[in-house]
């Protein structure tokens, strides 16, 4: 294995734009929730004729899923449409989406989503930021429906807590019924609700520090300089062979808006 310092200096300046985590191949593992996101999502999105997608990212997940229902000879929807509030990821999510005919629109978490009042057959999400169940229930149409794949309490906080110390508040965050009430109280009824805890393995220190760099939200002040003592400690393990464990949380959220 290369030193403690080249395996940092790499995680330092690789890339982390977009919402794929291909860097780690080989180097961390997540296991994927029962379910199939990407599956559901493909056997969905021909049943409607718009189509909302919210925090796409690199549009990553939503082109994966477009390109499936393709394959199986679907229709895709007439109007498709994806947010995204972070600049580098909408120019990549306009890169990867654009033969799809996707529009991009430039919405940060807490605004106001750009679309008319019940415009929308079908919203998704994998891995909202927020989710706002009055703007889901807003642009919805009546009986329109909202997939997606939300992240769930305590997620990934083996590796958080390793940095940060016990968060027991937060740990307590992403509630699935506590997010299923709100969305009941918006005007949708919540179809399906699943919970999944999938395990993730990190073999070498580099892929750490990619991780948090990419998930800024996790150590929000993390830097090389200020965990060097947390990291190498972490190196060491891994070089003895031992990966560190941690467990990624995950819910599935189907609803339907109720007639207003």
């Amino acid at each position: 294995m290369r030193t403690y310092e080249q395996l940092v200096t790499e995680a330092e300046s690789a890339d982390v734009t977009g919402w794929g985590f291909g860097w780690l191949d080989g180097r961390a593992t997540e296991e994927r929730p029962p379910w199939g996101y990407v599956r559901l999502l493909a056997e969905r999105l021909p049943t409607a004729a718009s189509v909302l997608d919210l925090d796409t990212g690199g549009g990553e997940v939503l082109g994966e899923a477009l390109g499936e229902a393709l394959a199986a000879a679907a229709s895709l929807p007439q109007r498709l449409a994806a947010t995204e509030g972070w600049a580098p990821n909408a120019d990549v999510a306009r890169r990867a989406l654009g033969r799809f005919g996707v529009e991009v629109l430039d919405a940060a978490p807490g605004e106001p989503l750009p679309v008319p009042d019940a415009s929308v057959d079908l919203v998704t999400s994998r891995h909202p930021v927020r989710p706002d169940w009055d703007e889901v229930a807003r642009v919805l149409v009546d009986g329109g429906t909202y997939l997606a794949q939300h992240v769930g309490p305590g997620s990934a906080f083996e590796l958080v807590e390793a940095f940060l110390g016990p968060q027991p508040e937060a740990r307590r965050g992403r509630d699935p019924h506590t997010e299923a009430a709100a969305a009941e109280a918006a005007g949708l009824d919540v179809l399906d609700l699943r919970t999944a805890r999938c395990r993730m393995e990190f073999h070498d220190v580099g892929a750490i520090v990619w991780t948090l760099r990419k998930c800024v939200w996790w150590v929000p002040d993390f830097s090389v300089q200020r965990y060097d003592g947390v990291l190498r400690g972490l190196d060491e393990q891994l070089r003895r062979g031992e990966p560190f464990v941690a467990h990624s949380s995950r819910t599935l959220f189907d609803a339907r808006r109720r007639p207003r």
